[in-house]
């Protein structure tokens, strides 16, 4: 084999020898006198510097066979062994294909623009003195009399004969090597090199084929169509096929655009960016076959005579197109079906829109499919707008990023947003120029249903949480003017308070009154911070004029008319009714906003948008327009999920809404629902979780901070029960469309009081965590009054030692556990303190640790049986307290709680708790409890009442 491969060296190196030779002296006698001419015309100066990068692939090519032939010099006269790595064309193949590829796309690219012939006519001295020596080497070469021919021959034959040398030399070697890894090599690299003379004649066939082209086309054309690189792929003068009726004479395909030419003008189209249908719907006239082309704003049609000419058409335009979009020719440039018949459906492109339309003078760099924008993408205008996000078929559609500069400022309006068909669709943000952010739904580029509008700039901070319709506040909401110290919970119309409102004040006065456009109209209620009750008209300021009633806290009513004038203050002329002189809760506790807000007409707009996903079938496309975004994929985006009602937290169950309806249908059951409505319930993933985030934000925007107002409480217990019914009812309808789905049928119509039922003992403790900070904060703002008289009573008999107080209140005394008295050497029985009942106590104080009813009361009768324990300990058997017992036992263990506001506490359990324990141990219990609370009011109440008659006295 050594021998083999010695010979084919010895071989190589005579042929590289000779063809050294002859570069040599091409580059003496043609390329360096061309190079010293000196062009003076703009054509000539541009050919010249594609003849420079000509000659510096010729160098490239000239060194490459120089190193070669040394290399093999060198190891003739020193190895004695020989192998196939000592073959440099085979070993680097990759080098030399490469070189050869580069020389021979760059002579093209020369041949193209008519450089030969540019050449052979220059007029400079260098030239014409080397005319006639180049005459005589040419001759060599070619017959031709054509000087611009004979160089085209003289600087491509030469290298391309050297190319078959080699395929030549590597088949002789190959056919006596035997079978193994080395003749795999070389059989390797011969397919390469075959390759690489198929490509050579392609280029150069396509060179001639485009360079006849400019010369027949009229220099209107080829000034603005020709450049080196480009070349023809096909003529429908030479293969006929014609376009759309009246569209075109003459149809050119190009590497890199298809050109339409009618009379004197033309289009062109980018080929990255044509897409070729062969199955058009637009049927042919007869005796046609026809293609739709389809392009970013226009669709024609090519007809061909046969079947035939349309299958070739087809195929050369999906060539051009795949081979465009690849960046590179094929290699060789058309092979039996290159590298893939068919260019992708989908690209990656800019293009800057021209047509009149949405998106003129546009420039949109993203995804495509069949000629319209469809998956990520950019979209830019002139004047400063840009959009970055999901588009289909064209559109907007899904999430995106909108930026809409402000004329006025140098500030833009920045939307984040789900689409639609191209319009503003579901859940979004706005971050407007002007420091105000919007977060809610819009529909068709408006702000529709549910959304928050806030301000929190300095100047005007302000927030509206509440509906709106054709981008303005309409239906219920509530405002608050933060400058004012105000809030208005009421209904709008067209950006304006109308209807019926209710204003609450920093203060804690607060006000019911019938709004017009925003001014008040007619009598209203006012509630003063002194628990005073006025009914009639008043001033913005609260001024009261015209006829009214003043209705004090101890039961005095006035009634009259109101003057104020300048400087004498308020005056009245009527009646003051001095015959009920007690408190009065209908005064002091006056609820507002019952009767003219009905609880089933507030945040519509929530419970709408919910509506909507469950009617869609809760179709994965509108998933993120209802739920919000599920992937952020800017920073900027991330920032804002702050404002959010669907905020990410690190959340360990991932919810997908096939799975949420496989799963409702899975826990369905008594046993395992409670536990699966807890866990979605928490969830900000899950339908359930969005729709109790948003409620538990259009709660706090009303009932916190300022909404803190006892006048309230009646408003918000009540809007709680009724956030529990609407989680309840959508729960079913998740459960039925997830069984309708299945092909199952859903039980029959629940009747509605069951509903309200399951709603109450099932949701209602799951959703009250969420609202137990603001509510239980307006029940102990309603109790204030009989909790200050509680906790004075509490304070008074925490005075008494254990034993003293046991006696108070009655308790006999067989029932004392004296024994828990642990005395130390210096202490008095009779003075011990805090020690009787202590784990019932303890119980009791548990009260505050949690916001759920039942886990209340479950609490209440853990220290009912802790009493029970002890005393049947102190008896020594088993003893069931009767009710005369209880009491005393039991107003003994809660002046030892110390419980703060037990009153709100007391209310808040009776008015959630669940209706089926009305009646029972544990409404008994309750009952109990509230009978300790009250006498200990009447306690120091009393005890007021003999402080005030002894001073009296």
């Amino acid at each position: 084999m050594d021998m083999c491969t010695a010979e084919a060296t010895a071989s190589l190196l005579q042929v590289e020898e000779t063809f050294s030779a002859c570069l040599a002296r091409i580059d003496a006698l043609i390329l360096k006198p061309l190079l010293q001419a000196e062009p003076t015309d703009q054509k000539g100066k541009e050919n010249l510097k594609l003849f420079l990068l000509l000659n510096d692939r010729f160098q490239a090519l000239w060194n490459l066979t120089e190193e070669n032939y040394r290399i093999l010099k060198q190891k003739c006269s020193t190895s004695e062994s020989f192998c196939i790595q000592d073959i440099y064309t085979v070993w680097k193949g990759d080098l030399f294909l490469n070189l050869y590829i580069q020389y021979f796309i760059t002579f093209a690219n020369y041949v193209v623009v008519h450089g030969f012939e540019h050449a052979t006519k220059s007029k400079s001295e260098a030239w014409k003195h080397h005319k006639t020596v180049l005459k005589q080497f040419l001759t060599d070469f070619t017959s031709e009399t054509s000087m611009s021919m004979a160089l085209y021959t003289v600087l491509h034959k030469p290298i391309r004969d050297h190319i078959m040398q080699y395929i030549l030399l590597l088949t002789k070697l190959n056919e006596v090597l035997k079978e193994g890894s080395e003749k795999d090599v070389v059989t390797s690299a011969i397919k390469e090199y075959m390759k690489l003379e198929s490509f050579v004649s392609q280029v150069l066939d396509e060179a001639c084929f485009t360079k006849s082209l400019w010369k027949s086309l009229g220099y209107k054309f080829t000034d603005m169509l020709c450049v080196p690189e480009r070349r023809l792929l096909e003529d429908s003068k030479n293969l006929p096929i014609s376009a759309s009726t009246n569209r075109s004479d003459r149809i050119l395909l190009f590497d890199d655009v298809l050109v339409l030419i009618q009379g004197n003008s033309f289009q062109s189209f980018d080929l990255k960016l044509v897409w070729v249908d062969e199955n058009c719907r637009k049927k042919s006239a007869p005796g046609l076959y026809g293609l739709r082309i389809v392009t970013p704003e226009e669709t024609f049609f090519l007809s061909a005579k046969d079947p035939q000419m349309k299958a070739v058409w087809q195929w050369k335009l999906n060539q051009a197109v795949r081979q465009a979009l690849n960046g590179k020719r094929d290699f060789p440039l058309w092979g039996k079906t290159g590298e893939g018949t068919e260019p992708p459906s989908c690209r990656f492109f800019t293009y800057v829109f021209k047509l009149e339309g949405k998106f003129k003078s546009a420039s949109y760099e993203g995804e495509w499919h069949w000629g319209k924008p469809h998956g990520k993408g950019t979209l830019k205008w002139r004047d400063g707008r840009n959009h970055v996000g999901d588009f289909k078929e064209g559109l907007e559609h899904g999430f995106g990023i909108c930026l809409v500069p402000r004329r006025s400022e140098d500030r833009y309006d920045c939307y984040k947003c789900h689409w639609y068909k191209g319009k503003m669709r579901g859940y979004g943000i706005c971050e407007y120029g002007n420091d105000t952010v919007y977060k809610g739904y819009f529909k068709d580029d408006m702000r529709q249903g549910f959304g928050i509008l806030e301000n929190c700039s300095a100047e005007h901070p302000f927030k509206y949480t509440g509906q709106w319709e054709n981008d303005k506040k309409n239906g219920y909401g509530v405002w608050e003017d933060k400058d004012r110290g105000e809030r208005y919970i009421g209904t709008w119309l067209d950006d304006h308070k109308h209807g019926q409102g209710i204003v609450v004040t920093q203060s804690g006065v607060c006000y019911q009154r019938t709004f017009h456009a925003d001014k008040m109209v007619g009598s209203g209620i006012l509630l003063l911070e002194d628990d005073y009750i006025y009914e009639g008209n008043f001033t913005e300021d609260l001024t009261f004029v015209g006829k009214g009633k003043l209705s004090f806290a101890n039961g005095f009513i006035l009634e009259g008319t109101f003057t104020n004038k300048s400087g004498q203050g308020l005056q009245t002329h009527g009646i003051l009714n001095t015959s009920n002189e007690q408190l009065d809760d209908r005064i002091t506790k006056a609820q507002l906003g019952l009767e003219d807000f009905p609880v089933e007409k507030r945040w519509k707009g929530i419970y709408d948008q919910f509506l909507e996903f469950i009617h869609s079938g809760c179709k994965e496309e509108t998933e993120e327009s209802f739920m919000g975004f599920h992937i952020q994929t800017s920073k900027e985006l991330r920032k804002s999920q702050e404002y959010l009602f669907c905020q990410r937290g690190t959340e360990d169950v991932s919810w997908k809404i096939e799975e949420i309806l496989e799963e409702v249908v899975q826990h369905q059951g008594l046993e395992s629902l409670p536990s699966y409505l807890e866990k979605a319930l928490k969830s900000s993933l899950h339908p359930l979780g969005k729709l109790l985030k948003a409620l538990t934000i259009a709660f706090q925007a009303t009932y916190s901070g300022i909404g803190a107002n006892k006048h309230l409480l009646t408003m918000a217990q009540e809007e709680i029960k009724y956030y529990a019914k609407k989680i309840w009812e959508f729960y079913q309808g998740l459960l039925r469309l997830a069984l309708e789905q299945k092909g199952q049928l859903p039980e029959k119509h629940v009747e509605e009081d069951i509903s309200d039922q399951k709603a109450c003992s099932m949701v209602l403790p799951l959703i009250l965590p969420c609202f137990y900070p603001e509510l239980f904060m307006l029940y102990m703002l309603y109790h204030e009054r009989e909790d200050d008289l509680y906790c004075q009573g509490i304070m008074d008999l925490s005075l008494f030692p254990d034993i003293k107080l046991l006696e108070f209140l009655d308790v006999q005394k067989h029932l004392w556990p004296l024994k828990d008295l642990t005395l130390t050497t210096n202490q008095r029985r009779s003075l011990i303190k805090d020690k009787c009942f202590l784990s019932a106590t303890e119980c009791l104080q548990k009260l505050i640790t949690t916001v759920d009813p039942r886990e209340k009361l479950v609490i209440l009768q853990k220290t009912y049986k802790e009493i029970e324990s002890t005393v049947s300990r102190v008896v020594e058997k088993d003893y069931k307290l009767p009710m005369d017992d209880l009491l005393p036992l039991l107003m003994y263990v809660v002046s030892r709680a110390k419980i703060q506001h037990l009153g709100a506490e007391i209310h808040l359990i009776r008015d959630l708790m669940d209706p089926t324990n009305q009646g029972g141990l544990y409404d008994f219990l309750l009952t109990a409890l509230e009978s300790c609370y009250e006498h200990i009011q009447r306690m120091r109440l009393h005890q007021r009442e003999n402080c005030h008659v002894t001073h009296s006295s």
